[in-house]
């Protein structure tokens, strides 16, 4: 693929204690995606791709049209950024997946995500771990 249609995808992922019931192996996580076009045409998100997983090994594929209700069309120089969320069964686990993209001339092409941890933290400010 060329320079053209290039997406760079960053996550910062958050424990949400409040939202967590450890004593009901429920614990929440936030994600904030920051969805850049990075590439040097117009181009639009139409779905998304997550693969979930615990640290028991349980996967959940998640599909779906956009992120957050939107598909949002990105310029070459522009961003998106939204907040969502999961929950897992267990205080730590991975995420990963993809955006599918339509470009301004037509070219559909994939961005995939880069694997990331969800980690419950003892402490509102251990700060999280992503790996490139």
């Amino acid at each position: 693929m060329s320079s053209k249609y290039q997406i760079s995808i960053v996550v910062e992922p958050q424990y949400l204690a409040d939202q967590s019931q450890p004593e009901q192996s429920l614990h929440g996580f936030a994600y904030t995606v920051t969805v850049t076009n990075t590439g040097e045409v117009a181009a639009q998100l139409i779905s998304r791709h997550w693969l979930i997983n615990d640290a028991r090994g349980h996967c959940e594929e998640v599909k779906g049209l956009g992120v957050v209700g939107q598909q949002p069309l990105l310029k070459p120089g522009e961003s998106f950024q939204y907040t969502s969320g999961c929950r897992l069964r267990t205080p730590s686990g991975t995420m990963r997946g993809s955006y599918f993209f339509v470009a301004e001339d037509g070219e559909r092409f994939d961005a995939p995500i880069p694997l990331f941890v969800l980690e419950a933290q003892a402490g509102p400010h251990t700060p999280a771990r992503v790996l490139h």
